[in-house]
């Protein structure tokens, strides 16, 4: 049964605690390829219980976030401050003090410390692939619930990759240098067709398959290598290691998340592995490749070319004379070297791909704030409970918890004396995160069941919506 996409209604009540900052919890660190997530889109019927003011609810949008996203938000009357670049610490210190959600992208850092000053923090939307920005066990700990965006970009990103292997393959780059310097290079040395080439790809997500899937139509052969075994798409074969992936490719390219298991996956030993006159690629994390190993492999003639996308360190805004050696410290011997590709981040940078990002968090956003739905969360425990149609008397009770032995318990006890409508509880590393709808209830029913469950001492936070 097809849904109609809705604009959620806020509730007309929020009463919300947050755990302390020397309260621990954790959740489990992503492993290397981990299982595809679900995906799953909620989108819940019109309901009855009484708005509140959304002027109440304020979101901070940094690092250009697609006008979209802005214009949604404004149009449900939320309070909304948006700016063009990533801001300076102290600045971001000062502005996330009083919101209750914030908007970013990858250059903006939340760490512990700037999270600390977040007291009226509930969701962060990263309107991007990675979240390794956002310190993802003290969000959990504080309650605060992290989505992202993670195949929205995949096409954009596979279509730039398929591009850098053209312009390698073709050494494009160096000929368009040179013809705007007046230069005149006509020579077909070290320029070949990418037809009957092959491609390995690392890691055969999303974006690793949609890129098999275009280099296929440009007669490329496809290989893959992922810890995990998946089907593969048309003539695409899975080989069983890395290193025999790095023998057999022409161009090597690398689609993983960064974790421990990924820092530095490729670098002089995996190089020299690879085939005389190949070509490395980087569209993922600037951790994934050791770049002084890269310099040295183009230097000696092992790779023809190289594309990065990515590096370890970058900019946290746009500008002249910021990607220099005080960033890192191979750079200046690196953009002096033929054949070699650099481009500032911009895998996921298309008006297509921003403005599904856009919509796509910004909907995770709204249906956190205003019913607690979890679904995608990447640091949460993933919750959704559907909504009837309430009465006055109807409350939705939002309850985070450490995870042991006899805490629901302790909350139904308390809710005893109503009648449970709806429960749903589930548990992600030491945090878990149940839903209740109650109903027969009334203004002053309101205020103390708040402040029994407030004093449940393994509580994480508490909101009631009504």
């Amino acid at each position: 049964m097809s849904a109609q996409v809705q604009h959620i209604p806020m509730m007309n009540h929020v009463i919300e605690n947050y755990l302390g900052e020397d309260d621990m919890a954790f959740s489990p660190t992503e492993s290397f390829m981990n299982a595809l997530p679900r995906r799953i889109s909620i989108l819940p019927q019109e309901n009855k219980i009484k708005p509140f003011s959304k002027s109440d609810i304020k979101i901070l949008l940094l690092e250009n976030i697609n006008s979209q996203a802005i214009v949604s938000f404004r149009d449900q009357a939320y309070q909304v401050e948006s700016y063009r670049d990533a801001l300076p610490e102290s600045v971001l210190i000062e502005k996330i003090r009083d919101v209750h959600a914030i908007g970013i992208r990858s250059k903006t850092m939340l760490s512990k410390e700037v999270l600390k000053q977040a007291k009226n923090l509930m969701v962060i939307g990263c309107y991007c692939i990675g979240t390794n920005q956002v310190d993802l066990e003290y969000a959990a700990n504080m309650g605060v619930a992290v989505f992202n965006s993670p195949f929205s970009n995949s096409r954009s990103v596979a279509e730039l990759v398929l591009a850098d292997i053209i312009s390698l393959s073709r050494r494009i780059i160096d000929r368009s240098l040179q013809l705007r310097k007046g230069e005149w290079e006509n020579s077909s040395k070290h320029c070949y067709e990418v037809r009957g080439k092959t491609v390995g790809i690392i890691g055969y997500g999303h974006i690793g398959s949609q890129l098999s899937i275009l280099a296929e139509g440009m007669g490329m052969h496809v290989i893959y290598y992922d810890i995990l075994n998946i089907m593969a798409i048309g003539k695409a074969k899975q080989v069983a290691t890395m290193e025999e992936l790095l023998v057999k490719a022409d161009f090597v390219t690398l689609h993983v998340p960064e974790t421990p298991d990924t820092n530095n996956l490729i670098s002089w030993p995996q190089i020299t592995t690879m085939k005389e006159g190949s070509y490395l690629l980087n569209s993922s994390r600037g951790s994934i490749v050791d770049t002084s190993a890269i310099v040295s492999g183009l230097k000696s003639g092992k790779l023809l070319g190289a594309a990065l996308d990515v590096y370890p360190n970058e900019p946290r805004y746009n500008g002249e004379h910021l990607f220099t050696n005080r960033l890192n410290k191979w750079t200046a011997e690196l953009v002096s070297l033929p054949n070699v590709i650099l481009t500032p981040h911009i895998g996921g940078a298309t008006i297509e791909a921003q403005s599904v990002t856009g919509l796509e968090v910004s909907e995770a956003i709204a249906n956190f704030i205003t019913q607690g739905i979890s679904i995608d969360a990447v640091n949460f425990p993933e919750v959704s409970l559907r909504q009837t149609n309430f009465s006055d008397d109807v409350l939705r009770i939002l309850f985070a918890h450490l995870d042991v032995p006899g805490v629901l318990r302790t909350v139904n006890n308390i809710l005893a004396a109503y009648n449970i409508e709806k429960q749903y509880s589930e548990s992600n590393g030491k945090i878990a995160y149940v839903i209740t709808d109650i109903s027969s209830v009334t203004q002053n029913d309101v205020h103390s069941i708040y402040n029994q469950l407030d004093k449940i001492p393994e509580k994480v936070t508490v909101r009631l919506i009504y």
